[in-house]
């Protein structure tokens, strides 16, 4: 019998092997695929920036160049990509403002990771650097900042302009930058400033007219017009009652039906119906009302035939099929109750007001209430536009300037725009990382280039030589002019204070450690799973 071959046992050096290779593509592949996102909407930044066409699966187009409306539209597929999406539908919750240039300084802060891991640094020690990074810009913009008091309308006003500015409607700033301020101070308890809620301003899109016609009022709105065709369209010292019952013959279940054999049975119904009605009727009469709002039913007439008959009679006017998400506005506004049942119909539950009145506007005709007693905090907004599409961006940017001025509000701050916050931030940034040690000196510098990507793109989409501003945008900030920013209508870098182009502070504190978080995670990861089954 042949001895045994003696098997050499080799070791292996890993025990587990491992692809070196596939956490740095994965990166690689979400760093580039947020690239595109931010380069496709980076063209749109600044009041010199270029307006997207946005068409619809369903053909319809809408045209805009607001950052969160384009991401929002967009068909993206990458997960990486869908991360852009979701910071910018942040800021805009955050702050309503800088939506576009959040995805941007993200793009840019991504490439300066790419060098860097390029270089051989640790992706978690660059996040941790870039979250230093962050705190110490947020840091330099406090600095920056001036406080503004809330009774100073010019100053809100000036921010709210500055963020239309580079809107489709920016001809129309000096216009709605005063509604937005008024609209949002309106509904601002005192003491109570940082709990602004944009929902007590009710924006009514109208077609028709020009964006010019736009106009605030202080009471309520209802876009349908009063019902009948006798009943009075001007009541003056009106009493009005909020009702979540119907005025029309009650009907069976669904399925149950009532089977009428002869003549005498139907009259009898009839005759029931007439005096069920009359007796609502009767009651709403004797409570002195003569405005009556009703909400809308889904099983049957708000309002029948024969009761807006009895109602047009007795010269009440009627508002019906009022939608029951707009019921609690309606209730805060005219600070009542709805009336859940006839019983409870009485004198004290009324709202009085100086005036309701319908009134034509373009094609379409609204019930208008003001003068209401003991009004609550809320006001209404009617934009108008001449088309669809305009009608559409003018209702976009006035959310905007809405929460532009909620953020003055909020945090009372303001710096100045037109990229000079972004290039002191990079300039002290850059002497910051001077100064640091190891990784810090590297991701500092990176961060500090990458925010020059906004005065960059602001004076590349006004068609300047984006070098040669920045360069001399960069150096008379070193010369200690803060305020030195790009003024895109003269063409040339200016003190941009006094060219009143001003925002909040939130805004940009929002955009820098916003768009820092995402980056983090999107550095962190290093596989994608898929679960698809």
């Amino acid at each position: 019998m042949a001895p045994k071959a003696r098997t050499v046992g080799i070791k292996p050096k890993s025990q587990n092997f491992k692809d070196k290779s596939k956490p740095t593509d994965v990166r690689m592949s979400n760093i580039q695929a947020a690239k595109a996102v931010s380069d496709a909407i980076r063209t749109s930044l600044g009041p010199r920036g270029m307006d997207k066409m946005i068409q619809a699966g369903n053909g319809e187009v809408s045209i805009t160049n607001d950052g969160a409306t384009i991401l929002k539209q967009m068909n993206v597929l990458h997960p990486a990509a869908k991360m852009l999406v979701e910071l910018s539908r942040a800021q805009d919750v955050e702050a309503g403002d800088g939506t576009t240039s959040v995805v941007v300084i993200a793009g840019a802060l991504l490439e300066a990771c790419e060098k860097l891991l390029q270089k051989g640094l640790h992706p978690t020690a660059i996040s941790d650097s870039f979250q230093r990074c962050s705190n110490k810009a947020v840091e330099i913009l406090t600095q920056m900042a001036t406080p503004i008091e809330l009774t100073d309308r010019e100053t809100l006003i000036k921010s709210a302009s500055t963020s239309l500015n580079s809107k489709v409607v920016s001809q129309q700033s000096s216009l709605l930058a005063p509604i937005a301020v008024d609209a949002v101070l309106k509904v601002t308890e005192p003491g109570k400033e940082t709990a602004v809620d944009l929902k007590n301003i009710k924006v009514i899109s109208s077609l028709g007219g020009t964006v010019e016609d736009t106009e605030l009022i202080e009471g309520l709105v209802f876009t349908s017009r009063s019902a009948g065709t006798n009943a009075p369209k001007r009541i003056e010292k009106a009493k009005i009652g909020l009702i979540q019952f119907c005025i029309s013959a009650p009907k069976t279940d669904m399925d149950h039906s009532v089977i009428v054999s002869d003549y005498a049975a139907m009259d009898r119904v009839l005759k029931e119906e007439r005096s069920y009605i009359l007796n609502i009727v009767k009651q709403v009469k004797k409570a002195g009302c003569n405005v009556l709002l009703v909400q809308k039913s889904i099983l049957r007439d708000a309002v029948s035939d024969l009761a807006q008959h009895f109602l047009d009679k007795i010269k009440c006017m009627v508002i019906k099929d009022v939608e029951r998400e707009d019921i609690e506005f309606v209730c805060k506004t005219l600070h009542c109750r709805p009336i859940a049942s006839l019983d409870h119909f009485t004198a004290d539950n009324l709202v009085s007001a100086e005036l309701v009145e319908e009134v034509a506007s373009g094609t379409n005709k609204f019930v208008k209430i003001t003068g209401i007693q003991n009004q609550g905090r809320t006001v209404s907004i009617i934009c108008r536009g001449s088309n669809k599409l305009v009608l559409e961006e003018a209702a976009r940017s006035l959310h905007d300037a809405l929460c532009v001025v909620r953020c003055l509000v909020k945090k009372p701050f303001q710096i100045v725009g037109g990229g000079a916050p972004e290039i002191e931030m990079s300039l002290q940034l850059a002497a910051v990382a001077q100064t640091v040690e190891g990784v810090d000196a590297y991701c500092f510098r990176a961060f500090a280039d990458a925010l020059e990507v906004i005065p960059s793109t602001l004076a590349e989409n006004a068609g300047l030589n984006p070098i040669a501003t920045v360069t001399e945008l960069r150096n008379r900030h070193a010369q200690g002019e803060k305020n030195a920013g790009i003024n895109v209508r003269k063409g040339a870098i200016t003190d941009i204070y006094a060219e009143n182009v001003v925002q909040p502070l939130l805004v940009s504190v929002s955009a820098i450690t916003l768009a820092t978080e995402t980056i983090r995670s999107i550095l962190k990861i290093d596989d994608i799973i898929n679960t698809f089954s």
